[in-house]
């Protein structure tokens, strides 16, 4: 069957009545388009009915070029993989390619890789071969989309045979972005030994690796506790003049940290202050996560306190970490003052750990503090306040 015939076919039978009041039944004006991508977003987040979640995205026509608008595609084609409803998705994506403001490489490079996170990598091969039927020539951007696709899927067979045919077969020549998001899933598969014939390959086509290319290979190399050619990989980033930045360093961070060897991680931090390097909030955050998971929490109560004291402020989830292993490990106070840093952002950790803190703070006798926690979750999370009632009902008097 020919692709438009396919296409008409498939809004046919996905073609239910449907309106934007949707997105907003109580307002009696129009929404704008950035209105409607915000409410959309709203309802997507808390909705798991399939076909609601369809007539969502429908009703907010939302545009390619929007990042609020991608972020809500991304929560949808995740909330119906988790139901199995593959057809909606499709539906959805195809939806999408009927309309002119889609019939670009960049709308759809961002289209195969929504394929991918379903997981559905033959539909974003069949895509990507179909982009001439669309009008569009394929690229190298939306052969590294097609990559990237089989690699958030997992298929890494498939991600090696495209890279081996596609390229000859669409005359299409490899770029730097290419060979990264191809050692990336390689690495992600557990063959971080391939990084030596990537760049060897590499070099022979004239492509100059960046940070990139030897953060990935670091990061690949340290999971499978090569430690020797992590060393390797530090030697040719001297010989292709590639320097050991922040970036990099944070990568070696991290990857030590999830092998519980935070302590060698804390090592490079100092090696970046012995340097003049200025380290940034994400290294900080990696040795607060990699300590809290190790239970030394007095190491991470004082690399907290030493990233605000360099003005680097936490994002969200490193507030929720510090505050989530305190509770854990019955600091309960020091966790209520990080908590209410946290929530003056507009950040609530998730309802585990505010639990989790409640109930610490009323084992320590901080009862009227317990209740101003509760107070806060009442008025933020309205959908969950009678489980609040109950547990502020249950407090000692």
């Amino acid at each position: 069957m020919a692709f438009r015939s396919k296409l008409r076919l498939l809004t046919l039978q996905r073609n239910r009545p449907f309106s934007s009041s949707i997105l907003s039944p109580e307002s009696k004006t129009a929404l704008s388009s950035k209105e409607k991508s915000r409410a959309a977003l709203s309802l997507l987040r808390f909705e798991k009915e399939p076909e609601r979640i369809v007539d969502i995205c429908r009703a907010a026509s939302f545009t390619p070029d929007s990042h609020l608008d991608r972020a809500a595609y991304s929560v949808a084609i995740s909330k119906l993989q988790k139901s199995n409803d593959y057809e909606s998705i499709r539906s959805i994506i195809r939806d999408s390619l009927s309309r002119p403001d889609f019939r670009s490489e960049r709308s759809v490079s961002h289209l195969i890789v929504l394929y991918g996170q379903a997981g559905l990598v033959e539909d974003a091969i069949n895509l990507f071969d179909e982009m001439p039927d669309l009008g569009i020539q394929a690229s190298v951007k939306a052969l590294n989309s097609l990559l990237f696709s089989c690699a958030i899927a997992g298929e890494y067979g498939e991600m090696k045979r495209v890279f081996s045919e596609f390229p000859r077969k669409y005359g299409l020549e490899p770029n730097l972005d290419t060979y990264n998001t191809l050692l990336k899933g390689l690495c992600e598969s557990g063959s971080a030994n391939s990084a030596h014939s990537i760049l060897a390959e590499m070099e022979s086509k004239g492509i100059k690796p960046d940070a990139k290319t030897f953060s990935v290979a670091i990061a690949g190399f340290y999971k499978e506790e090569k430690f020797d050619d992590v060393e390797k990989m530090i030697v040719l980033m001297k010989k292709y003049g590639v320097q050991k930045g922040i970036g990099v360093y944070n990568v070696m961070i991290q990857s030590l940290c999830k092998l519980k060897r935070s302590n060698e991680a804390k090592a490079l931090l100092d090696e970046i202050l012995s340097r003049n390097m200025k380290p940034n909030c994400v290294s900080y955050a990696h040795l607060i996560t990699g300590f809290c998971k190790e239970g030394k929490l007095d190491v991470a109560k004082v690399l907290f306190e030493e990233m605000v004291r360099r003005e680097l402020k936490p994002d969200a989830d490193c507030y929720f970490t510090m505050v989530h292993y305190l509770c854990k490990g019955h600091d309960f106070e020091v966790a209520l003052g990080i908590c209410k840093q946290c929530m003056s952002k507009g950040w609530i950790p998730n309802i585990t750990t505010m639990k989790s803190l409640v109930n610490g703070l009323v084992s320590v006798e901080k009862v009227d503090e317990a209740k101003e926690i509760i107070a806060v979750m009442k008025e933020k999370f309205s959908r969950n306040a009678d489980k609040w009632i109950e547990i502020e009902e249950g407090l000692p008097k």
